[in-house]
């Protein structure tokens, strides 16, 4: 195995700051084919989890008995930005289920994206549980209570039946791992977190790849990269960079995950110090590797007045 993968920061000529990651890469049967740092560490895969946990929406047959559209199933794995369109769509679905947005119970807060939350503000909008990055995984969860015929309310809880007879066995399922042992976490959202090793996530991804119901997932997020983050979002750019060939999807504390749609190898990635913009480089340069990018030049970092400082970089 690899050193950690290196992450630099500079100022001038200066390396600034220095951001260490963990990377396991799977071939398509989840086999660790490649691994940088410590591709088995325990990981909290946070929002990097939400393409397997919406699986039970397709092997359940609620997509087919609603006739979930292509945005909602990429929503349905989606970290959001809260602008028009994500809480149109998220909108929509609860309509069509008879549902208002006080069901979902991931708690509101303001549009991750600036001008998003700035439109609320001069609109006199306080903002809720529709504009929650994770609105749309909740609202997801919600159909499949319906489906069950469950009691909607207390769905995030883990001995929920969404939670405990669908969305927990799918991630053990996936990413082949034994939950009984374990206390979940509680993530931002609310819904159990899970560690994981970033090898059996990795592997969880390539499942997707290779499953029917991770592939029409994937196919959504590929279709519509937009729904799935948003504007001047990673996960929205290297997907549309990719055009079709990789699905990705990024979790809080440095987490990102992502599948060559083409040849089936995937990855799972952590930035020790949870840094985002450190986990973005590395993926990027990972689909580099798997030829699904070409990979960027360093990111430059500009100061306010917007003269170029510094950069974000790969450590040759």
């Amino acid at each position: 195995m690899n050193d950690p993968l290196v992450v630099e920061v500079t100022r001038g000529l200066t390396v600034e700051s220095i951001h260490l990651v963990d990377i396991a890469l799977v071939d398509s049967t989840g086999k660790l084919v490649e691994g940088w740092g410590e591709p088995s560490r325990p990981t909290l895969p946070r929002s990097a989890l939400k393409p397997i946990q919406a699986t039970p929406l397709v092997t359940e047959g609620v997509a087919d008995a609603e006739n979930l559209t292509t945005e909602q199933l990429a929503v349905a794995c989606s970290s959001h930005n809260g602008e028009s369109r994500h809480v149109q769509v998220v909108d929509r679905w609860l309509e069509l289920m008879g549902f208002s947005h006080a069901v979902l119970e991931c708690g509101a807060h303001a549009p991750s994206h600036p001008q998003a939350a700035q439109d609320l503000v001069l609109a006199g909008i306080t903002p809720d549980s529709r504009h929650n990055n994770c609105s749309g995984k909740h609202t997801g969860f919600v159909a499949m209570a319906r489906h069950l015929d469950a009691d909607v309310s207390g769905y995030i809880s883990p001995s929920h039946p969404v939670m405990n007879r669908l969305v927990t066995p799918a991630v053990e399922d996936f990413c082949r791992i034994d939950l009984n042992t374990q206390t979940p976490g509680v993530d931002g959202c609310g819904a159990p977190v899970w560690s994981i090793p970033l090898s059996h996530l990795a592997g969880g991804w390539s499942q997707l790849r290779s499953r029917g119901s991770g592939k029409r997932l994937l196919q959504a997020m590929v279709e519509e990269p937009f729904l799935v983050a948003g504007t001047d979002r990673a996960c929205t750019r290297l997907m549309e960079s990719a055009e079709g060939d990789a699905a990705v999807k990024t979790g809080a504390e440095g987490v990102f995950c992502g599948v060559d749609l083409r040849a089936g190898f995937a990855f799972a990635l952590k930035a020790r110090d949870g840094q985002a913009r450190a986990a973005e480089k590395a993926a990027e340069w990972v689909l580099d590797r798997l030829g699904c990018i070409d990979f960027a030049e360093p990111t430059i970092l500009q100061n306010w007045a917007g003269t170029a400082v510094g950069e974000v970089r790969v450590s040759a």
